[in-house]
């Protein structure tokens, strides 16, 4: 019997999965519990409206997700910082505040976890901090630290 997965069932398949499986377990375990529907000719059409619809959106926000990075690239923060003699400042740049200068700066969210810093920015001059927008929309945003 062919049936569509409608929440993962393990060892057998994720969500939206056509699966041919035994009359018995999709009659006794898989139907009565909710797990999955028979894939009718009506079913398989509607999964797969669905699935063009999922893609027509995934392909909308990672087209305005490469927008958002040709207009990050472009942009340049500067942060002003009490210093000493060596260029070492007293505080530091995080990723909270690099992610809410951005959002100011370019009108557009940009959440603190999609900024990338290995350490925050503890010296004076310019740096470049990487944006992770999608996993394969990636912007480079310089950041300029300047004494006060």
């Amino acid at each position: 019997m062919r049936v569509i997965l409608k929440t993962e069932v393990r060892g057998l398949g994720r969500p939206g999965d056509v699966k041919d499986v035994a009359d018995g377990y999709a009659r006794n375990f898989l139907l009565p519990k909710g797990l999955a529907i028979e894939a009718t000719g009506g079913e398989l059409k509607h999964l797969a409206q669905e699935r063009q619809a999922e893609r027509t959106k995934k392909d909308r926000a990672h087209g305005d997700a490469e927008e958002l990075a040709k207009s990050l690239a472009s942009v340049t923060l500067v942060f002003r910082l009490k210093a000493g003699e060596q260029g070492k400042t007293f505080g530091s740049v995080t990723t909270k505040e690099i992610a809410e200068a951005l959002t100011r700066e370019v009108k557009a969210p940009i959440d603190k976890t999609k900024v990338t810093l290995h350490e925050p920015l503890r010296t004076l001059g310019v740096h470049t901090v990487e944006v992770r927008l999608l996993p394969d929309v990636r912007a480079n945003v310089t950041v300029a630290i300047e004494p006060a």
